[in-house]
């Protein structure tokens, strides 16, 4: 038993030290290289804002407290009620993959689900940190170092 407490708690550490955290500019680029600046309307520094206050720019983020009981994974928060399938909950899987495939270090499939998401009449207001910290903001800060 002893083995299994330590074994877990080595992989959970392991985890938190392989994630790889965007710095801002970095994510800009790679957000802009898969054409997501303008993307149904929105600029490049709404993605980095709601990035940075959904995830901090954490690829491994993971919130599992959500009031209903639903989880976000990875550096958007993609939720498994409605955008993935973590095989725990009943899901619309709009994106149809599996929520640990936005835990890894690629996000290239995060940002065709992100895609996805704003596609829906919500648009980026999906993401109640876009609205709260982002929206209707001066931005410009977000790429103002930025040299893209």
């Amino acid at each position: 038993m002893r083995s299994v407490l330590i074994i877990s708690l080595l992989s959970c550490f392991f985890a938190v030290y392989n994630a790889k955290v965007f710095s801002k500019c970095d994510l800009a680029r790679k957000l802009k290289a898969h054409g997501m600046d303008g993307f149904h309307g929105y600029s490049l520094a709404n993605w980095v804002c709601m990035a940075q206050y959904e995830s901090n720019f954490n690829t491994r983020a993971l919130n599992g407290k959500n009031a209903n009981g639903s989880a976000d994974y990875g550096i958007f928060q993609l939720n498994n009620k409605w955008w993935c399938n973590d095989n725990k909950h009943s899901s619309a899987n709009a994106c149809n993959i599996m929520c640990s495939k936005f835990l890894d270090d690629n996000i290239d499939d995060d940002i065709i689900c992100a895609k996805r998401v704003v596609r829906d009449p919500n648009g980026m207001s999906a993401w109640v940190a876009w609205q709260n910290h982002c929206k209707s903001k001066d931005l410009s800060k977000y790429l103002a170092s930025c040299k893209l």
